[in-house]
Formats: structure tokens, C-alpha cells, sequence
């Protein structure tokens, strides 16, 4: 239990940091001056949009928090033997990093106004995205060929449904990748693509974070923190 608080604790933090850098904390009950001098506020459409990516995210981040719960509450049973983790995840993990380092670049290139760079930092994001999911389905084939099939073992269920979901929610992610790709060469204003630009590269560093929690457990690394939480718990 102390690790899921600490996990949903984390993502309420970045998710907190990152609303809060949208600039949604302003009070403009607090300004003073002269009315004709005090700033029209209306509601921004850009703001709407990243509240909603904020909030979404927060969801799907419930969700894989409510799935390391099970995990590690499933795990304890007598009938639960760990799954071999295929060495290519790691080469996935590399990847899927590569990918939103490349779409950092995007953004912060974008800014600057250099389009042909932000085209290149997109189709190698869009690039990185299509590989790790090819890869991921390609363990899925070695650890079937394997003998690991989805009904032997809990664990080996649990493995197919996490790394799944993190897949399909990767998959919806290359569908908003490859419209703003579309986007940046067929010549849209520079601040509409700095805005599609930017939700995806948000999107793509929350997937990523969320990753590295679901392959640190499914290594078995997250074992000994969960143990100390157990400990801390009895």
C-alpha cells in the first residue's frame, strides 16, 4: 500500500508541476490597478487542451497505479512464478527513450521557429514509437515460442495485460504523433504545431515514466522495495 501511495504521490507532483507551469495558478481576483488598465482574461482554448491532457493523464496513471496494486498484491500467492524478462526490453526501453529525448528536441526546436529540424526530431519519435511496439510484440513471440502462454501462470497474465496496455496506449500516442507530423510538413502556423508538438511530447515522457515503473517490477527490481514496504506495513 505505502509503495501504490508513493507511486500515485510521484504522479500527482509532475502532473501538479506541469499544470501548474501553464499557467493555470494565476489569481486575476488578486490584481489591482484601474479598471480600463486590468488585462482581459478569457477562457484560452491552448490552456483548455493542456488541462485536459493533465487530466487524462492523471487517469491512465490511476489506472496502471491500480494494476501494480494487483501485481504486487498477486505475486505473494503460492502459485505465482516470475516470468523470464525477454533481454530485448531492454533495447526497447532505449527506444522508447530515444523517442522522447527526440521529441524534447521537437519542442525546443519548434520554438525557435527551425521547422525542418522539428520535422526530423518528429520522424524520428514517430520512428522510435512504430520500433519499440514492433519490439514489444516481438518478445510477446519469443516468450510464447518459449512456452510462457497467457494461461500457464498469473504472472505470465499479468505480464501480457501490463505491457498491452502500455502498448495500446503507445499506439494512441503514434496517432496524435503522425497527425502533428502530418502537420509540420504540410507548412500549418507555427503556433499551432508548437502546441501539438508540445502534448505529445508530454504525453510521451509520462509513457516513458510509467514504463520504466512497470519494467523496474517486471525485472523484479521493484521486489525489495515492495518487501520494505511490507515490513513497514507489519
Amino acid at each position: 500500500m505505502i509503495a501504490i501511495l508513493v507511486f500515485m504521490a510521484v504522479l500527482a507532483v509532475i502532473i501538479g508541476w506541469w499544470m501548474a507551469h501553464q499557467g493555470l495558478t494565476t489569481k486575476p481576483w488578486l490584481e489591482t490597478g484601474h479598471i480600463g488598465e486590468l488585462p482581459r482574461r478569457q477562457g484560452s482554448p491552448v490552456a483548455a487542451v493542456k488541462v485536459g491532457l493533465g487530466i487524462f493523464l492523471a487517469v491512465v496513471g490511476a489506472l496502471f497505479t491500480l494494476l501494480i496494486s494487483a501485481y504486487l498484491t498477486r505475486m505473494d500467492a503460492s502459485d505465482w512464478w516470475s516470468i523470464p524478462v525477454p533481454r530485448l526490453l531492454w533495447v526497447n526501453t532505449a527506444v522508447l527513450a530515444a523517442g522522447s529525448i527526440a521529441l524534447q528536441w521537437g519542442k525546443t526546436e519548434v520554438r525557435r521557429g527551425r521547422i525542418e529540424a522539428t520535422q526530423l526530431a518528429l520522424v524520428i519519435g514517430l520512428v522510435a514509437g512504430v520500433l519499440f511496439l514492433c519490439g514489444q510484440v516481438l518478445a510477446w513471440r519469443q516468450l510464447v515460442a518459449a512456452g510462457y502462454v497467457v494461461a500457464e501462470n498469473p504472472s505470465n497474465s499479468f505480464f501480457y495485460m501490463i505491457t498491452g496496455l502500455h502498448g495500446l496506449h503507445i499506439l494512441g500516442g503514434l496517432a496524435a504523433l503522425g497527425r502533428t507530423t502530418s502537420r509540420a510538413f504540410s507548412g500549418v502556423r507555427r503556433e499551432r504545431l508548437s502546441l501539438s508538438v508540445d502534448l505529445c511530447a508530454v504525453y510521451w515522457h509520462f509513457m516513458l515514466v510509467v514504463w520504466l515503473v512497470l519494467f523496474a517490477l517486471l525485472t523484479g527490481w521493484a521486489n525489495e522495495f515492495a518487501g520494505l514496504c511490507r515490513a513497514l506495513i507489519t
